[in-house]
């Protein structure tokens, strides 16, 4: 294997301005299959941004995106996705009036086929979902829509998973429990990049 083919991700050059404020400035980042990787910084230091600017929610004007060597800068989200990128936002991460169950479908839309294998593994990765499968996921509490949420993203089974603030607001014992979740998600193969 040579060192461009354990690459998931490269990002060069990335520039990203909001009206005058520059978010990101020439970033080059670069994530190997497999690895975890943690963007620690302040508010407003361009975390969330350098994550939407690889999940094509935000346009890249300089730079550019590479996933396993292909160029995918600015492409559509649902391209992405099929790609191999998976995203769980920080905030409105679930459809509210959805129940669990239908959650997880909405991520495996563009597979359907392979629903009911999905699904049972997430069950087995979640089980607190499995045992609330019908309950809606607006009742939920901040934890349960994370572990919805990630849940959902895995069920088109990506290669990359990006985390924006997975912990932010939970309990310490919920902060606990997601980390524990990721890092059994990364013992699978998937290379994540958690904010």
């Amino acid at each position: 294997m040579t060192e461009t083919d354990n690459k998931n991700v490269n990002m060069e050059g990335i520039s990203k301005t909001f009206l005058s404020v520059q978010a990101l400035d020439n970033v080059d980042f670069t994530l190997v299959k497999g690895e975890i990787h943690a963007l620690v910084g302040e508010n407003g230091a361009g975390k969330s941004t350098l994550l939407k600017a690889l999940f094509g929610l935000v346009d890249i004007r300089e730079g550019t995106v590479t996933l396993d060597g292909e160029d995918v800068t600015n492409q559509a989200t649902n391209q992405l996705v099929r790609k191999g990128v998976g995203f769980v936002p920080q905030t409105n991460n679930v459809f509210p009036s959805l129940t669990i169950e239908e959650n997880l479908q909405m991520g495996l839309f563009l597979k359907p086929k392979e629903l009911q294998s999905r699904v049972a593994e997430m069950w087995d990765l979640f089980p607190m979902l499995a045992e609330r499968r019908r309950q809606r996921a607006g009742s939920l509490s901040g934890g349960e829509r994370q572990s919805v949420a990630m849940a959902r993203a895995l069920m088109m089974d990506p290669k990359v998973l990006l985390l924006d603030e997975p912990s932010a607001g939970l309990s310490p014992v919920r902060q606990d429990e997601t980390f524990i979740r990721t890092r059994q998600i990364n013992r699978t193969g998937v290379t994540i990049i958690m904010v």
